[in-house]
């Protein structure tokens, strides 16, 4: 068994990795827009001479960008999905008005409103959903076999119970 420092030690870093290597993962993937989730990825690590909690801690959208989301067309391996309802015009209105996207009128030529392009995203990520990106989850799992094997048998880790259970919504 691992003394408590050790294994705080341990965890730390096993945090630290997760976290910079999930926020690595959305600046490569052009998920990175405004910051907001990647300035929201944190741990907290609570340890005892008996038990430990990690807790990660994300913007709530953030597990449909890790796992995905399908669509009514479109489908992948992810608890979630699409089936009548539009994703929220907001966030998309936000995100193609920072970027200064918009799409043009067929007929006209005339470049549509941003609300407009929104609308159209929407209806594009109804019918096609969000490819999962697994910015979190590869560097977790990654990380976890990376744990020494006396920690990991000392806790008797799993690592799907371990992850559902320290991945949280801030």
């Amino acid at each position: 068994m691992q003394d408590t420092k050790q294994t705080y030690k341990y965890l730390n870093d096993f945090a630290k990795y997760v976290i910079q290597q999930s926020r690595s993962n959305l600046t490569k993937g052009n998920k990175n827009v405004n910051k907001k989730l990647y300035n929201s990825l944190d741990s907290q690590i609570e340890a005892s001479a008996n038990s430990f909690r990690l807790t990660f801690l994300m913007e709530s959208y953030g597990e449909f960008q890790d796992k995905g989301v399908s669509g009514t067309k479109k489908k992948y391996n992810t608890p979630f999905s699409y089936t009548n309802k539009r994703p929220p015009i907001k966030p998309i209105e936000d995100w193609v008005t920072k970027k200064r996207f918009q799409f043009r009128n067929r007929e006209s030529g005339k470049f549509m409103s941003f609300k407009s392009t929104a609308y159209l995203i929407a209806g594009g990520i109804l019918k096609n959903g969000i490819k999962p990106s697994l910015f979190f989850t590869k560097p977790f799992e990654k990380a976890f076999e990376r744990l020494p094997d006396e920690l990991v048998e000392a806790y008797g880790l799993d690592v799907e119970q371990f992850l559902q259970y320290t991945l949280n919504k801030k």
